[in-house]
């Protein structure tokens, strides 16, 4: 099929929630288009054996620009290149992130992306298995299951004795109200293996008819008519290279595949269009929020 109602680009995290959302209402159809392949590598299943999921197909195996404050050397930079995204090749530690830097998105996007805003969508998202439910920190009935580790290893309590004898504190929980100090960090895990996003949200919603998960299909650029996307360019989808969106076009490529794509599409700062050769006539700043 090339025409549905929401094309969703990038199952990762962020694409595997939009596209289970989006198919909980069955007059829609809704395609998810993943340019790396299914996750059915054992080692993206076992926690140790995550390092041996970089520089495959299961990793983009980004590096960043040369850093001038490293003499000059490029990172390897890791990042998922199948269904679950970074969530299924990452460490699996599952950490909210820091309330000052919520705080700080809400100065200039509003309230709404403050912490104690989303706290709730983060305490939508958990279910917390682990022997003791704290409904007041973590959800528990959530599709993203959380618990602590089943077993430490003793390098970690020694690391946290280090910790407090520089005078950070031991936090009871790592993702409490108080984010200064050490803990033990909490694990995206069911019964000792990995539990990505694609587990807790896509699969569940993998058996809905409205929803084709498309994998190995690479979009190169936005289907444009004047200011609206209508659709995506493909370089290897079957049948038409371009897939139409009756609704929308959801960009969740990533921190750097969703800037290509609209980069790609001649969308952006009209300056560094015409730098990379990709300016279109009407390009202009406003269209790339």
């Amino acid at each position: 099929m090339s025409e549905y109602d929401y094309i969703v680009v990038g199952a990762g995290p962020a694409g595997c929630v939009l596209a289970a959302r989006l198919s909980e209402d069955p007059t829609v159809r809704v395609a998810l288009l993943e340019s790396g392949g299914r996750d059915r590598r054992p080692e993206i299943r076992i926690p140790a054996a995550f390092p041996k999921l970089f520089r495959t197909a299961y990793d983009w195996d980004f590096s960043t620009v040369a850093q001038p404050a490293l003499g000059g050397r490029e990172l390897y930079w890791p990042r998922g290149h199948t269904l679950g995204g970074c969530s299924s090749i990452n460490a699996m530690m599952w950490v909210r992130g820091h309330r000052d830097d919520y705080d700080a998105w809400a100065g200039t996007a509003g309230e709404d992306w403050s912490y104690d805003a989303l706290a709730r969508c983060f305490r939508r998202a958990e279910r917390w298995t682990g022997d003791t439910a704290d409904g007041t920190v973590y959800g528990t009935e959530g599709p993203l299951l959380i618990s602590p580790p089943r077993d430490p290893n003793p390098l970690t309590d020694a690391f946290l004795d280090a910790c407090q004898d520089e005078d950070l504190p031991l936090l009871a929980e790592l993702n409490g109200p108080d984010h200064s100090g050490c803990a033990i960090t909490p694990l995206s895990q069911r019964g000792g293996r990995r539990w990505s996003a694609a587990d807790g949200y896509l699969k569940p919603a993998g058996r809905r008819p409205n929803l084709d998960v498309l994998t190995g299909v690479r979009v190169r650029a936005l289907a444009l008519e004047g200011d609206r996307a209508v659709g995506v360019i493909t370089e290897n989808a079957p049948g038409a290279p371009v897939i139409t969106a009756r609704r929308e076009v959801v960009l969740s490529a990533g921190a750097v595949g969703s800037p290509y794509l609209l980069i790609r599409s001649g969308i952006g700062d009209p300056d560094r269009l015409k730098a990379a050769e990709l300016i279109r006539e009407d390009a202009r700043q406003p269209a790339a929020r």
